[in-house]
């Protein structure tokens, strides 16, 4: 099929809005039922509700989940040297991207004698979802797995889909392992984010749980994380959109390639381009048109375009508006000068600069992580990092000096809330009355 493309001028707001509504927001209460029903069937009936499940959605007869250490050894056989060398690559790229976050304690002296810091201590135990869905997902591996070794976490699980034959694809296997991580279980779906956040008798349950997936698993996730028996997650991170901002000089034959380098990954995925060059927004139309026809995966792309749009505007400042208001995943400005328009970008996931920079780079070994806030949510949530596997504490510690500098005022401000046995807390120790 061919994208449609939209006069944002000639919309009212409400046909704006619906232009840039996500398709799978709008499945959402028709999903929730169905995944509500999933995470009640396994906490109530564990091991056997996903032997189950499994065998319902995967089409697998699965025996034991958890993937054997020769099976992960093994795994390599499979692949040959270039695709070990390209994993390879991405696992230093990202551990040298992210070694580099900001992860330094903080020790300031607000006061004489009085010190308060900043601390960071890893999650005890957390779980990475890889999904497989139409086509495996080795860099997720990758990107979940390489902040979480990085941040020392005790304890770090991973769960992918099984195949037909019962076993994890063997990409997955090889990178979660050369990234770290040694306990791997074959489970997908929304029955894999149940088992993480409330256990199993063979899968242990964790305190947060990271990764990417279809609206199924994003539903899950979302229910776990509001139950104070489940788990927290990392954010809402569902099907993969990108959007694409394209002046007179971009090359309709690139934004073409970009829409679809998105558009494929799943028939609820969304991609959308942006620019104030009418022929322009023509010529990319065209453009996907022929290459959709070269893909091996044209009928998947060719479902999400259903759900996309080429929008032509005013000028490139209305464009990067409309971008901040739908707050992609993905933003990928083809522009002249990009950095020069990055400071008016508020809410993207991850952005690539120029003509140069596909989005498939961050997707795979760049060095940034491709696991991303979607439907809108970049617009309060930040992309993935090695301090979302942290938790921060703060810590004083104050001296006599530095109470008698303070106790004044905490005194005073404890009167003003009425709060005497504060007042006392600190009077007592400076030797007054309360």
């Amino acid at each position: 099929m061919s994208i449609s493309i939209h006069q944002w001028a000639d919309l009212d707001e409400q046909q704006r809005g619906k232009l840039l509504h996500r398709p799978a927001v709008s499945q959402d209460d028709a999903i929730r039922g169905g995944v509500e029903r999933i995470i009640a069937a396994v906490r109530a009936h564990g091991d056997t509700a996903l032997t189950d499940l499994t065998r319902k959605y995967d089409a697998a007869d699965i025996a034991e989940f958890r993937v054997s250490a020769a099976k992960i050894a093994a795994a390599s056989d499979h692949l040959n040297s270039k695709q070990l060398d390209a994993l390879d690559l991405a696992i230093a790229n990202v551990r040298k991207f992210h070694q580099q976050q900001g992860l330094t304690p903080v020790c300031v002296e607000t006061l004489p004698g009085v010190r308060c810091e900043r601390i960071g201590q890893p999650i005890d135990s957390v779980g990475l979802y890889v999904p497989a869905g139409t086509a495996p997902l080795p860099s997720a591996a990758i990107m979940l797995a390489v902040p979480a070794l990085l941040a020392k976490c005790p304890r770090v699980i991973l769960c992918t889909p099984p195949r037909p034959d019962g076993s994890a694809n063997p990409a997955v296997l090889v990178a979660a392992s050369r990234a770290g991580v040694a306990e791997i279980y074959t489970l997908g779906g929304a029955q894999a984010i149940a088992a993480m956040a409330y256990g199993t008798r063979s899968i242990p349950k964790v305190l947060k749980i990271f990764g990417p997936g279809n609206a199924w698993v994003t539903s899950a996730k979302s229910i776990v994380s509001t139950d104070p028996a489940g788990a927290a997650i990392d954010m809402p991170a569902g099907p993969s959109e990108v959007l694409v901002i394209g002046d007179v000089n971009a090359s309709a034959e690139f934004v073409a390639a970009d829409l679809l380098s998105q558009a494929e990954h799943g028939p609820d995925s969304q991609v959308i381009f942006i620019t104030p060059d009418a022929s322009l927004a023509a010529a990319v139309a065209d453009e996907v048109k022929a290459q959709l026809k070269e893909l091996t995966r044209a009928e998947t792309a060719n479902a999400a375009l259903h759900n996309s749009r080429i929008i032509v505007t005013a000028d490139l400042d209305t464009a990067i508006s409309i971008s901040n208001r739908y707050a992609p995943e993905h933003l990928i400005l083809q522009i002249d000068n990009p950095r020069s328009a990055l400071p008016q970008v508020r809410n993207a996931g991850s952005i690539f600069l120029g003509r140069w920079t596909p989005e498939s780079v961050g997707d795979y070994c760049s060095g940034t992580n491709h696991v991303l806030p979607t439907y809108g949510y970049a617009a309060t949530y930040s992309g993935l990092g090695v301090e979302q596997y942290m938790r921060h504490m703060t810590v004083q510690e104050v001296s006599r000096e530095g109470l008698q500098n303070l106790g004044d005022a905490v005194m005073t401000l404890a009167d003003l809330e009425g709060l005497a046995a504060h007042h006392a807390a600190v009077s007592r120790r400076l030797g007054s009355k309360p």
